[in-house]
């Protein structure tokens, strides 16, 4: 950012103190923060000598071109630099650019040899863990486990550490959503493995105990591998991974190649638009042939997908005349046909999107009292086989529709992190089964035993909080259909160009050129910081669904797409785009103010003036925004000189939010005092902490994979030997 800064500096004949001031202080940042950074790269390269060379040479270049930059910015003593022999900025900027092309390269390959060495730590961590395990899987006496297992213990700790900062660094939503499955699932199995472990060696000769303890083994082999796959981004045996195609991202990319026929008619081709239709109501059948589906769903699907098929036949045949003869006449044709294709696209992932929510909605309220579960640990403590076969079964058709419901969900996720997290919850219900049923029928055998009942206990644990996990997924999923959160980079109630235009022959949309782009790139960085510090203040609510979060989130996530705007960026893609966000923004924001004035109700008399003041600015910051976003502004100029003014105040608007919400959460405290407001994110969620949370703190690592729950049960092993 400062390098920047440097080398788009404008030479003007004339220099003030102040802009030479500025300069130096830049040079003279760059070359301080080349400092630190350096000094971390030679601490790494000491610890790893096999590395030591190529780091130290990559940091010897850093320093020297971060000196070199310093030196040439050493301009704020000089009168006139120009006419000097001193060589600056402003006599050799030829310089500059080649220190700063060496400072870049030479950062970046301290950051890759970093990033090896990362890779192996996680790499060697994991080999421990492995080799243990196999000593677990031989053991044959409980001294000897108990103290393999505290090694164990001590081992899937510091890979859990390892593994959260690797996350953490993830850009890739996707990778970040399988790194924090495949973590929550070490997570369980570790506690798991435990028990499993324990009924084994209390009953060797148990067929059903050491199938239930393999099955634990082999999902953590599993996992491991998963991670060891996301770390070095490979896939065994060099194939690549294919990763199902679902309903939604298939209607997105269709609708996006029909709509882009509105630039260019000739992009593409009328089978490939007519394979994509066919692969997406290939997918429908899902819904259609499921048995868990009603039949109003079904002929609904059925309908709209005969639909689809017309329009687009339409659509096509408007085409292809248009290709041939570009008449007004035609165009305004070929519009009425998109609009009806996406319309009744649109329609289908609504009768989707209903049909898996409202199924999963039915089968978790079903599923909440946990009948089949709590009959298993009976029969089974009762030593009733003919019982725990009975309830097995029971147990098995229960999977079967968790599965199918999960498979569903996918489908309509909205997002590749949901869609993962539903992946994610279909493994576990379709491992966890049989195992509650092996270790069921464990503790039949052995009714009297403990460490039976103990085993069976942990993973009935399992399924309840995979279940109440579900609960909190469909809310998500619900949550990205309506627009109300979901992915920070899209603001999903946006409307798109001639949704609400009746007049086809809408305006000519407006951008932002390079240079307009350039001059409000800081505003728009601040924005970006704030909806960060935003996000950072809503994740730490008890309460998620509170009016004030919901309405804090939702201006967070419109800021966010009015920041990539000025980068040009998201789904905002012209002025007037923005400026209708601005306008949804500060409506949002008024809601908010009256949701603060009801709250002020709620809290006590001292603290009501404050609340209500603040409420009071934010009705009048947003008033002006909108005032500002539904002035005409004519000319290049004038418009973006508008631009310029919806993005500061919205600013305004998100500065005085960071303050409000931790107020607010404040105050919930003191009027609810020893009931707290503050707790961590579920694990499952943890693929969504945003930059700029405290999600890289180790207190934030542990509670998110259990690391603390780990580490204390390894440092309490000790009542395995009084057992």
């Amino acid at each position: 950012s400062q390098i920047t800064t440097l080398i788009n500096h404008k030479d003007k004949p004339k220099r003030s103190d102040k802009t030479l001031q500025a300069i130096q202080r830049v040079g003279q940042a760059v070359n301080l923060a080349v400092g630190r950074f350096v000094t971390v790269g030679e601490a790494i390269a000491n610890e790893n000598h096999e590395l030591k060379e190529e780091m130290s040479v990559a940091c010897i270049e850093a320093r020297r071109a971060g000196e070199t930059i310093a030196q040439l910015t050493d301009v704020a003593s000089l009168d006139h630099p120009e006419s000097d022999s001193h060589i600056t900025i402003f006599t050799d900027k030829t310089g500059v650019v080649k220190a700063a092309r060496l400072l870049l390269s030479s950062v970046t390959k301290v950051l890759v040899l970093a990033d090896r060495i990362v890779i192996k730590q996680i790499i060697t961590s994991r080999n421990k863990v492995l080799a243990t395990m196999e000593q677990l899987e031989k053991v044959t006496s409980f001294q000897e486990f108990v103290q393999i297992f505290s090694q164990f213990g001590n081992e899937m700790v510091e890979f859990a550490h390892l593994t959260g900062d690797r996350q953490n660094d993830l850009k890739d939503e996707k990778k970040k959503a399988r790194m924090a499955a495949s973590r929550a699932v070490l997570e369980k199995c570790t506690m798991m493995l435990l028990t499993a472990s324990k009924t084994c060696l209390r009953h060797p000769d148990c067929e059903s105990a050491r199938i239930n303890k393999d099955g634990v083994f082999h999902r953590m082999r599993l996992a491991l591998e998963q991670v060891i796959e996301i770390v070095t981004d490979s896939r065994p045996n060099g194939e690549n991974e294919m990763a199902p195609i679902s309903i939604y991202s298939g209607i997105k990319e269709f609708k996006n190649k029909v709509e882009g026929l509105r630039e260019n008619l000739y992009f593409l081709s009328k089978e490939n638009l007519s394979t994509m239709l066919e692969v997406i109501l290939e997918h429908t059948e899902d819904f259609t042939d499921s048995a868990y589906t009603s039949h109003e769903h079904r002929e609904h699907i059925l309908e709209l997908s005969k639909q689809a098929k017309m329009e687009l036949e339409q659509l096509v045949s408007v085409w292809m005349q248009a290709q041939n003869q570009k008449t007004k006449d035609l165009m305004e044709d070929l519009e009425v046909a998109i609009l009806k294709t996406c319309q009744c696209m649109n329609e289908l992932k609504r009768e989707v999107h209903s049909a898996a929510t409202s199924l999963a909605a039915d089968l978790l309220k079903y599923h909440t009292d946990h009948m089949v579960l709590k009959a298993l640990k009976i029969t089974g403590v009762e030593g009733n086989l003919e019982a725990v076969a009975e309830y097995t079964c029971k147990l098995s058709e229960q999977k079967e529709q968790l599965v199918e419901m999960c498979r569903l969900l996918r489908h309509v996720s909205g997002t590749e992190p949901l869609e993962i997290t539903c992946i994610h919850a279909e493994d576990t219900f379709q491992v966890t089964g049989p195992q509650i049923i092996s270790a069921a029928e464990t503790l039949a055998l052995h009714p009297s035993s403990k460490i039976a009942k103990e085993n069976l206990e942990v993973f009935c644990e399992a399924w309840e909080s995979q279940l109440s996990d579900m609960s909190m997924l469909l809310r998500e999923i619900n949550d990205v259909f309506e627009g109300r959160r979901g992915e920070k980079r899209v603001y999903l109630s946006l409307p798109r160009p001639g949704k609400h235009n009746a007049n086809l022959k809408a305006l000519k949309p407006v951008k932002l050129d390079t240079e307009e782009q350039a001059k409000i790139a800081k505003l728009g960085l601040e924005l970006h910081l704030l909806t960060s510090d935003v996000d950072s203040e809503t994740e730490k609510w008890e309460d998620q669904e509170n009016e004030i979060v919901q309405h804090g989130q939702g201006m967070s996530s419109m800021a966010y797409s009015m920041y990539l705007f000025t980068r040009g960026e998201g789904l905002l893609k012209t002025t007037q785009d923005l400026f209708h966000q601005a306008e949804i923004f500060a409506t949002e924001g008024t809601k908010l103010a009256s949701a603060l004035q009801a709250f002020s109700d709620q809290v006590h008399n001292d603290d009501k003036p404050l609340l209500l003041l603040e409420a009071e600015k934010l009705i009048s910051m947003c008033k002006q925004l909108q005032i500002t976003a539904k002035a005409s502004a004519q000319g290049k100029s004038a418009t973006f000189t508008k631009v310029d003014a919806c993005i500061l105040k919205t600013r305004n608007v998100m500065t005085l939010l960071c303050q409000l919400l931790p107020l607010c959460c404040k105050l919930l405290r003191k009027n609810k005092a020893g009931n707290g407001c503050l707790k961590p994110a579920p694990p499952w969620r943890e693929d969504r902490i945003r930059t700029g949370t405290n999600a890289h703190t180790p207190e934030r690592r542990a509670e998110t994979f259990g690391i603390k729950s780990l580490e204390n049960h390894v440092t309490n092993m000790t009542f395995l030997e009084s057992k």
